[in-house]
């Protein structure tokens, strides 16, 4: 779950109690209470952090989504007093990457600067060791405010794009426990539906750019059979990463038409609707590029843009552009509700943070994602 937020370092607190969250059949269950709270504290981080839960899970939505063949989901929690005041949601790679977790720490706002951040990421890299992952992965986040708020103070990553505010206490708090940054994400919002002069002028641009060679291609959810083969294709040339799915390309999956129809699979069982525009050299008959908008089950007003790919030959040509100007129109026309569009993007990418820009995205704040590596202790004694 991206977006959180909410945890610092703080001697410990004793009263603190961590154990594992137990997952309910249903979130109408009987013993559902404790997972609702959890859902709960998230939205309410991500409230503190963002002014808005636009990012948070709503809990049928959270319920869903642990239900995935290609990671693991274990979540621990930290109970004061019976009441669960953080959470500590732990992902674990099923197909590659089997040395890698991924924390995301959340502290309702309240009980922040007490350690129950450094309690909570103590038993989660005790678990991830025991489950023999030694390489960890966290993040932090910073709202736009607090980017202007500490400009003269600023850590780079090692990529040398981007920065976190040196100043904030999630990235002292990272620095202290042993993380290192490697890079950041700018995190960007454009409100939808586009404005339908905005979308004229651009589909003329991206037109005229690559003079009627292409041709573009919609879907909605399941990809149909002629273009599997060239979508499992387009994504290994391009290293993966447009398929909204965990261990995807981008984990350094091989990916074929099994792969894609079975990611499509997990992805309608989990509720999540997924919006597609391919575009296909004409003279070539091949598809070149790939752009995806995922839709949640239960906040139709709130997207996010999926990754988009383009083959490096045929860049030059406005096709990021075109994709997307014409994929957020089709968003628009399948789900009027959607009023808001969110989406990540690698500071070093600057053409499609120069397409974002066209289409009216601004940037929201930054995500820096910070790795540590654990020593092999052997099983811990926990």
């Amino acid at each position: 779950m991206r977006g959180g937020n909410g945890w610092e370092d703080a001697p410990a607190t004793s009263d603190v109690r961590i154990e594992q969250l137990f997952i309910p059949s249903s979130i109408d269950a009987p013993d559902a209470a404790d997972f609702l709270a959890a859902v709960e504290v998230s939205r309410k981080v991500r409230m503190q952090t963002w002014g808005s839960d636009d990012l948070a899970y709503a809990p049928l939505e959270k319920l869903l989504e642990l239900d995935d063949p290609y990671e693991r989901q274990v979540i621990l929690v930290a109970k004061v007093d019976g009441e669960i005041v953080g959470i500590a949601d732990i992902a674990l790679p099923l197909t590659d990457n089997l040395d890698l977790a991924e924390f995301t720490l959340d502290i309702l706002p309240e009980y922040q600067g007490q350690g129950v951040g450094r309690q909570l990421l103590e038993a989660a890299e005790a678990f991830a060791r025991d489950e023999g992952r030694t390489r960890i992965l966290i993040d932090t986040n910073h709202p736009g405010a607090s980017l202007h708020e500490f400009d003269a103070d600023q850590l780079v990553p090692g990529s040398g794009q981007g920065f976190v505010p040196l100043g904030s206490r999630e990235v002292e708090f990272a620095r202290r426990t042993g993380y290192t940054l490697q890079h950041i994400e700018q995190f960007s919002a454009c409100s939808l539906p586009l404005d339908t002069k905005l979308v004229a002028e651009l589909e003329a641009e991206a037109q005229e750019a690559n003079n009627g060679r292409y041709r573009l291609h919609h879907w909605t959810d399941r990809c149909p059979d002629r273009w599997l083969e060239s979508v499992a294709a387009l994504e290994n040339q391009a290293g993966g990463g447009a398929l909204p799915i965990a261990g995807g390309g981008d984990d350094g999956m091989v990916l074929d038409a099994r792969i894609l129809r079975e990611a499509e699979d997990v992805t309608i069982a989990q509720g999540r609707r997924t919006v597609v525009t391919a575009v296909e050299h004409i003279a070539t008959e091949t598809l070149v590029g790939l752009t995806t908008i995922s839709v949640l089950a239960q906040r139709q007003d709130v997207v996010f843009q999926d990754d988009t790919v383009v083959l490096q030959e045929h860049r030059g040509n406005k096709l990021g552009l075109l994709i997307k100007v014409a994929n957020m129109e089709r968003l628009t026309e399948q789900f009027p509700d959607a009023r808001v569009i969110y989406t990540w993007n690698a500071p070093e990418n600057r053409y499609l943070l120069t397409v974002n820009r066209q289409l009216g995205f601004t940037t929201a704040g930054v995500t820096g994602i910070w790795q540590k590596e654990l020593p092999d202790l052997g099983p811990s004694r926990s």
